[in-house]
């Protein structure tokens, strides 16, 4: 087993790889900016380091500065968590010349699923149904390109190989626009991403965001812990994620489940990853793959019994997964709320002092947070502050157990999107369940 990780990251994902590594007595070296000096993480590691100034460019993604850490703890691995320099290969690729565990893909894999050109070519290889497109980067010729728009349908969506986050996109609806849409993607995806090359799909109307959690040792073994339903979303960001995905059926599960597997088995797949599907009339599209730990990945863990992070970990030392697919069972459901620091209206961020914190409590109720009375919420970063998540017998009964949690939870002192949760735990269409990857921000756009 490792025997010290450098854990790079912040937040609450920085709190959970931590006590993920103290239940399988592994050291802990946390990294932490000048902001950061009072996170919960960083009091409880067995070491911690100061790599930098609040801006992230100058810490948590200085990659020199976190390889240093490891360095001069004598750690052994190093977790990216999510975000910052999680799915980076070139970081990667470094950690591991550096001879330190990257505890995550293979830099080649994290590289080939980061472009959305060359990861649907990889799917499609390995039998993973995806959205009718190019089958590739776009070429200049206009001719080519308008001939394909007609050949796949309008409303086509033109895409940034080297996107993400709901970056880079653009819808188009008529032959008329599709020129002009792509010379102006290409040059968005270019500043924004360093890469010009983009692509074209159909675009689908009003699919809902379903993903496939996989396990994957590195040798060719995987198991896939079923889906999760992430269409409550604003601006493509997740807002609520539920496990598993109303109205998917036990055989729909093992067909694309079994699909994902065959995936990974076939690229040689390490650690968790997080296949992404469009799925509209009862059909699968592969979108992307995440390869690393999602914010969302608790949902998944309540209904399997199955810790991810340890997982991750186990796999990293070069042990085996401790379990095989006839040893996952999906049990009851589960609800997570992304708790942000920011006004449930406008949107706006609020940084500043928690001056008083509740955390609700129960049977069936987990919240992952690093937040405490006193700490104060920087203005460098992403707002989420931490996830509530519930858990029951059925969907009724995690939905009421979450009800009960948003009113039981007091965050004073920033404003919070709370009351925009508690929205849509009492909307009538979520209580139905199915609800599309528009509905939210509909459901806003009437409020």
């Amino acid at each position: 087993m490792l025997k010290k990780v450098v854990i790079a990251n912040r937040g609450e994902i920085a709190l959970r790889i931590l006590r993920a590594c103290k239940e399988l007595d592994i050291k802990t070296v946390a990294i932490y900016s000048t902001a950061d000096k009072d996170l919960m993480h960083v009091r409880l590691a067995d070491e911690a380091v100061c790599i930098g100034p609040p801006n992230s460019t100058d810490s948590y993604l200085n990659i020199p500065a976190v390889i240093s850490a490891a360095e001069i703890t004598n750690a052994d691995a190093i977790h990216p968590g999510y975000g910052f320099l999680a799915e980076n290969a070139d970081f990667a690729e470094r950690v591991e010349s550096s001879e330190f565990t990257f505890i995550g893909p293979t830099p080649e894999t994290i590289e080939m699923m980061g472009n959305k050109v060359s990861a649907i070519r990889a799917m499609k290889a390995a039998g993973i149904p995806c959205v009718p497109g190019s089958d590739g980067a776009l070429d200049k010729n206009d001719t080519t390109n308008l001939e394909l728009g007609k050949r796949i349908g309008y409303p086509v969506i033109i895409k940034a190989a080297g996107g993400g986050g709901g970056r880079g996109m653009r819808v188009v609806r008529e032959e008329a626009s599709l020129l002009n849409a792509i010379a102006m993607t290409r040059t968005e995806a270019e500043a924004a991403f360093g890469n010009s090359n983009v692509y074209m799909e159909k675009f689908l109307e009003n699919p809902r965001h379903i993903e496939v959690q996989i396990l994957a040792d590195g040798k060719g073994h995987a198991i896939h812990l079923g889906e999760r339903d992430c269409s409550m979303q604003r601006r493509h960001q997740k807002v609520l994620e539920e496990a598993p995905a109303p109205g998917i059926t036990p055989e729909k599960r093992a067909f694309i489940g079994e699909r994902c597997v065959k995936a990974c088995e076939a690229i040689k797949y390490r650690g968790a990853g997080t296949f992404e599907f469009l799925y509209e009339n009862g059909e699968f599209y592969f979108i992307e793959m995440n390869t690393r730990i999602q914010v969302e990945h608790p949902v998944t863990e309540m209904i399997t019994g199955i810790d991810i992070i340890k997982e991750q970990l186990r796999v990293a030392s070069g042990k085996p997964l401790s379990y095989a697919q006839k040893d996952i069972h999906i049990t009851g459901h589960a609800i997570e709320c992304r708790i942000n620091a920011e006004d449930p209206r406008s949107f706006i961020p609020s940084p500043g002092d928690i001056q008083v914190y509740h955390a609700p409590g129960g049977p069936g109720v987990r919240v992952d947070s690093h937040i405490y009375t006193g700490y104060r919420v920087p203005p460098y970063y992403d707002s989420m502050i931490g996830k509530v998540i519930s858990y029951g017998e059925t969907r009724e009964i995690a939905i009421a157990k979450m009800k009960n949690a948003l009113e039981e939870i007091i965050i004073e002192g920033i404003k919070t999107n709370i009351p925009l949760q508690k929205k849509i735990l009492h909307d009538a269409n979520f209580a139905k369940g199915g609800t599309n990857i528009h509905y939210l921000e509909k459901m806003l756009e009437n409020t």
